[in-house]
């Protein structure tokens, strides 16, 4: 085990196994709920449960193995979100397509991960516009989880309203949400798939579901998903604010995460750290193999903090949560079986923990408080990430341009401000 220098992290092999078990146990919701969202693109359920298994396994065990990190990966919530509801729903691409658009996103994330560009995007681009686009996410998907569910419904006259709470679906939403919330207010470390799993039985015990007759079965094949995606079609200058909001989500996603487990477990030393330089790698190589499994982006899991808590500090705890993985598979009658509206609410807690970020932002800053309400309110109402990101950005550049402080702008955000312009008024 020298390999991954215990005795230099403080930790050992016992410690390292109950860490990734830790991690294995608060991350195994990501199974259901990925390929339930997914599945709304017109995607194969079955065949999204053993893609999204499979690159967490795969994920998991490159990044341990490369970084040597106790930071586990799988397929990251809000793009996945975003590629169904946003770009398949909301802007009528296949499914393919919209597979090649995160493919390229990742061949992309490669190429800036090893250069200094990676670090120039990172920095250039105001820490409260990143904690803003974390919130608006959050927003996102939480609105999401409310109107999947049927908490929230589609009104002529107000274009939102309450659903129909005596309806037996809504109520069981409700449960599932109440239950996600006090788990994860408990602290328990299995919280969002702990609820699932409450929420689920009841169903089957009131008889909203029905109780599958098997809960063990070979894997699903991948073939109906795998390799299909179409680059050729996103190939154009009207997708390139798409690619690119694929590629700075992701990064935002993976540097949070990164720093809110490195600053725990002490990972990460000054900017320049190996061990985040090749996460972050890991990171960038699995979103684009991602692609061609067809799932989107992964992303580091802030889950990981659970096994950090137990003592892990190494890859191995990562390589141990990968392998873990390799028990979902099996269990695709158990998976088909779980109620959509057992999964939407899970999406909603998400979105609550996404926004607390807006606590952080700094509202003295006029270009920081009206770039972050466009961006906030710009993604849910216009079901984009893409949208929401783009209006920031011209709010936060006219905002600078009327008080006189033009200079004061910051280079990417400047690009990002004309790349809307053209979007919203040339293409």
């Amino acid at each position: 085990m020298d390999f991954f220098k215990l005795k230099e992290h403080n930790t050992d092999v016992k410690t390292e196994v109950t860490a990734g078990m830790t991690t294995f146990m608060a991350m195994l919701y990501i199974v259901p709920v990925n390929a339930s969202i997914l599945s709304v693109a017109g995607m194969p359920y079955d065949a999204l449960i053993t893609a999204t298994i499979v690159m967490t396994i795969f994920a998991s065990i490159l990044n341990g193995l490369w970084s040597n990190t106790p930071v586990a990966m799988s397929v990251g919530m809000g793009l996945n979100a975003y590629f169904s509801f946003g770009l398949v729903k909301g802007m009528g691409m296949s499914w393919q397509s919209a597979l090649g658009v995160v493919f390229l996103s990742g061949i992309l994330y490669i190429l800036i991960s090893m250069t200094p560009l990676r670090r120039w995007l990172l920095e250039t681009i105001p820490i409260d516009i990143k904690r803003a686009v974390s919130a608006g996410i959050g927003a996102f998907i939480a609105f999401i989880g409310l109107q999947q569910s049927k908490i929230i419904v589609d009104s002529q006259a107000t274009l939102v309203t309450m659903g129909d709470f005596k309806d037996p679906h809504v109520l069981l939403a409700l449960v599932g949400l109440a239950l996600a919330i006090f788990f994860t207010l408990k602290r328990y470390r299995s919280a969002l798939m702990l609820s699932i799993l409450l929420t689920t039985l009841l169903a089957w015990v009131t008889g909203i579901e029905e109780l599958p007759q098997s809960f063990i079965s070979m894997p699903a094949s991948m073939a109906p998903i795998a390799f299909e995606l179409d680059i050729g079609s996103v190939l154009t200058l009207s997708m390139l604010p798409v690619i690119l909001i694929f590629l700075i989500t992701d990064m935002f996603d993976t540097l949070g995460t990164l720093t809110g487990v490195g600053m725990r477990a002490n990972l990460f030393k000054g900017k320049k750290s190996l061990p985040l330089q090749k996460t972050i790698e890991a990171d960038a190589f699995a979103t684009m193999v991602s692609g061609l499994a067809g799932v989107t982006s992964t992303t580091s899991f802030i889950e990981s903090a659970a096994g950090v808590e137990e003592g892990g500090r190494t890859g191995l705890s990562a390589i141990v949560t990968g392998l873990l993985f390799v028990l979902p598979l099996f269990l695709l009658p158990f998976f088909a079986s779980i109620p959509s509206n057992a999964i939407y609410p899970i999406l909603v807690v998400i979105g609550v923990m996404m926004f607390s970020e807006l606590r952080h932002i700094d509202y003295e800053d006029d270009a920081i408080k009206y770039s972050t309400f466009f961006i906030l309110f710009g993604m849910p109402l216009t079901y984009s990430i893409t949208n929401g990101l783009l209006l920031g950005s011209i709010v936060y550049a006219f905002v600078h341009v009327v008080k006189g402080d033009y200079k004061q702008i910051d280079i990417a955000m400047g690009v990002l401000a004309v790349v809307a312009l053209l979007v919203f008024f040339v293409l």
